[in-house]
């Protein structure tokens, strides 16, 4: 019998393998992270996933967990990166304020890191990384939610975590803007 892996079909999957990168490992369990939750993240079903061999998956990461700790990585490099630019190219702090707050409550659907967000969340509540980097993502949105609350006159650091625990905790499916609504309660306050 031969050996998948050594005949000529196997070399082809090895060679098609070969040119997968790193990253299109960590996409795909973003993808699997976000469809399936956190017990799709398996060598297996990637390599499914991906039309390879689990040799390329071995071949990126040393075992699952290590997978898991650069999928975590990366999910937490990327998190905020959407929402952080789009505050920089609003036209005021108020818009800025605005948009980041609707961005966190209702993401878009193309991005891969806010589509994975609500399971990478579900999962932190068993996986210690995926805690660590949840309290990182959110202490990033704080730091910068209270930032432009205070450049538009609104010190109370209480506020920005309203503002944070508001927009995370809004179901996805809320008709309506009441992101908006609560900045614009909060701006009227000042």
């Amino acid at each position: 019998m031969r050996d998948p892996e050594t005949g000529i079909a196997g070399r082809a999957a090895m060679a098609r393998s070969s040119r997968l990168r790193k990253s299109d490992w960590l996409d795909a369990g973003l993808a699997a992270l976000a469809k399936d939750g956190p017990d799709a993240l398996k060598a297996e079903p990637l390599a499914r996933a991906l039309d390879t061999t689990k040799g390329s998956f071995y071949w990126h990461f040393a075992d699952v967990p290590a997978f898991h700790a650069d999928l975590i990585a990366h999910w937490t490099g990327g998190a905020n990166s959407a929402l952080f630019d789009a505050a920089e190219e609003a036209d005021t702090h108020t818009a800025a304020l605005r948009g980041m707050a609707q961005q966190i409550a209702a993401p878009a659907p193309r991005d891969p890191f806010a589509r994975a967000e609500p399971a990478m969340r579900a999962w932190a509540a068993s996986h210690k990384g995926a805690a660590q980097a949840i309290a990182s993502v959110d202490a990033e949105r704080m730091q910068v939610i209270a930032a432009l609350l205070d450049r538009i006159g609104v010190s109370n650091r209480e506020i920005a975590q309203l503002i944070l625990a508001a927009a995370n905790g809004l179901p996805k499916k809320v008709t309506g803007d009441p992101m908006g609504t609560l900045v614009d309660l909060v701006l009227a306050l000042r």
